[in-house]
């Protein structure tokens, strides 16, 4: 259908000097099995998922090796490749996967090597668009696991570093060693401790992609969502990407699903437009 949204709604950001994507994009953790381990329940669903999201102009992609661990970058592989021209794919390194549920951070530079190349294996790329480090590890200098990432990179291995889960005090330390061009962290209506990188994000130009940008868990949950979403027409977890969106141009929000139906809904919410009103009321 023509009137169909898309994620072109949402505007584009751009990744780097060299990169450009739509504002929304898609997160591929949920694609696996239960707590985030083995494979999805239904394989050819989580197939059908990766290749709508492409139909309906997704074209960044967010995903790690831990995820499966592993699976994730594999369903992307399976589905999309040969890849459309402009997909972004983004994957990330730094945690061990012991079990289901189960993620112990590993920032050593000889492990996110191996992981970093793994990833490009499985995702049969010659060159990863974004590298994100999954998270600091307290047991290893913050500035050796980035430096690997800049040997990884001058290597052509990747094109373009990011972070996750970090602070500011994190950003700054990275950023002095190398340009930075993301930073992935937990940020929803219901949690906005990451506030400060927000801002940041918009004096120096990165692009800042939340995780669990619904709420994680509790899907929609945040004062006013509910209210705003009668009001437009949608439900919560639309309102909540549509807030993210207006919250900041650098802003790129990446639901994810192993449902269609979902995908759908989370993408048409590229083309809602919050009032000032609707703002002020989710606060």
């Amino acid at each position: 259908m023509t009137d169909t949204p898309t994620a072109a709604a949402a505007g584009t950001i751009p990744i780097g000097d060299d990169l450009s994507v739509n504002r929304l994009g898609f997160g591929a953790m949920r694609i696996t099995g239960p707590g985030i381990w083995g494979p999805p329940a239904d394989h050819d669903e989580a197939v059908q998922v990766l290749r709508r999201a492409v139909e309906l102009g997704v074209d960044f992609i967010d995903t790690a090796d831990s995820y499966g661990p592993e699976v994730s970058e594999e369903l992307i592989a399976e589905a999309l490749f040969p890849y459309p021209e402009g997909l972004v794919i983004a994957t990330k390194g730094g945690f061990l996967r012991p079990g289901p549920g189960n993620w112990k951070p590993d920032g050593r530079p000889e492990h996110l090597r191996a992981v970093c190349e793994g990833s490009l294996a499985r995702l049969r790329l010659e060159q990863i668009p974004l590298y994100q480090f999954h998270r600091p590890d307290p047991a290893v200098p913050f500035e050796d696991s980035v430096g690997e990432l800049v040997a990884l990179r001058d290597e052509g291995k990747i094109r373009h570093i990011g972070l996750s889960n970090v602070d500011v005090a994190q950003f700054e330390k990275a950023s002095a060693l190398t340009p930075i061009v993301s930073v992935q962290n937990r940020y929803n209506p219901s949690d906005r401790a990451t506030e400060p990188l927000i801002e940041l994000a918009g004096t120096r130009g990165f692009a800042f992609i939340p995780w669990a940008p619904v709420g994680g868990y509790r899907p929609g949950a945040g004062d006013g969502l509910a209210t705003v979403a009668k009001r437009v027409g949608a439900s919560p977890v639309q309102v909540a990407i549509a807030w993210q969106l207006a919250r900041s141009p650098q802003m790129l929000p990446i639901p994810g699903t192993s449902s269609v139906d979902h995908l759908e809904e989370n993408v048409a919410a590229a083309a809602i437009e919050l009032s000032d009103d609707d703002l002020a009321l989710i606060g």
